[in-house]
């Protein structure tokens, strides 16, 4: 079990939700999507980390949108973390990274190209922060624990893992349920990616996706068993800044979330 500010992840309790828009594109919209979604999770008594990164280092066309200034994009989270007394998470891509970052995010995630980065994964341990590492597209679950061992070696075992699908073929991912399984035999909490696990990826200039296989992959997931339930949630997807085809649109959140409820209060309740 993995503590963030009082929330619990694991320990066969309640899963609990990380969402919010894949970047800070403005100041506006990350208050109120967190605040709907803030709405929405209190009224269906779910645990929530806000998630938004902060700067975007990993996009396909050279043109895409980075982010509106690490510094800016900061200040927002820490408003959003003051003014809804929510646990943050935002991903870092390098070393250099972790200290800025860490003065903000109560959990550091390691996003999956960037899996298997040894000073990446040190220096995030050496924060004394939750790290939130996702599986890479190219890495089988079991091979985790060597992306286990790096975080563990700085004493920290505060350790999440995360999958968000696997490569299969030439833009597309496939999600391998058992990835679950195996994961959690390390004995760490595991979180499903459901937007993520949607994307095709580098389809022309951006990657592409397919949004309506989001609800079917967290009920899914959830029938499994999940600790926490990541998702890229946006007020109005088609004209997001970033991964525009595969966040989920935040009018379909509170059905989802209620249907995925009720699937892991049951699959929870066996013995």
């Amino acid at each position: 079990m993995v503590e963030i500010n009082g929330i619990k992840i694991g320990g066969n309790l309640p899963f609990v939700l990380i969402a919010g828009p894949c970047v800070v594109e403005n100041e506006e919209l990350v208050l109120q999507t967190a605040g709907e979604i803030k709405k929405i999770t209190s009224k269906l008594n779910i645990p929530f980390i806000f998630k938004s990164s902060y700067k975007k280092a990993n996009r396909t066309n050279l043109n895409s949108f980075t982010g509106i200034g690490d510094d800016k994009a900061l200040r927002i989270l820490e408003t959003v973390k003051q003014e809804f007394d929510l646990p943050i998470l935002t991903d870092v891509h390098s070393k250099d990274e972790v200290i800025k970052a860490a003065a903000v995010a109560d959990v550091l995630q390691i996003p999956a190209f960037l899996c298997r980065q040894t000073e990446l994964l040190i220096a995030a341990g050496e924060s004394g922060k939750v790290v939130n590492v996702k599986k890479g597209q190219f890495l089988a679950p079991g091979d985790m624990k060597h992306v286990i061992e790096k975080v563990e070696s700085t004493k920290n075992k505060k350790i999440i893992l995360t999958e968000r699908g696997t490569t299969f073929g030439y833009h597309n991912l496939i999600v391998d349920m058992r990835s679950l399984v195996i994961m959690r035999e390390f004995g760490y909490p595991v979180v499903m990616d459901a937007t993520h696990s949607v994307q095709l990826p580098g389809k022309d200039s951006t990657s592409s996706g397919e949004p309506k296989f989001i609800k079917p992959l967290a009920r899914a997931a959830a029938a499994v068993g999940i600790d926490a339930l990541f998702l890229e949630v946006h007020p109005d997807p088609g004209n997001a800044l970033s991964d525009a085809a595969s966040q989920l649109p935040l009018d379909n959140l509170e059905n989802l979330l209620g249907e995925v409820k009720e699937i892991d209060d049951k699959v929870k309740s066996f013995k």
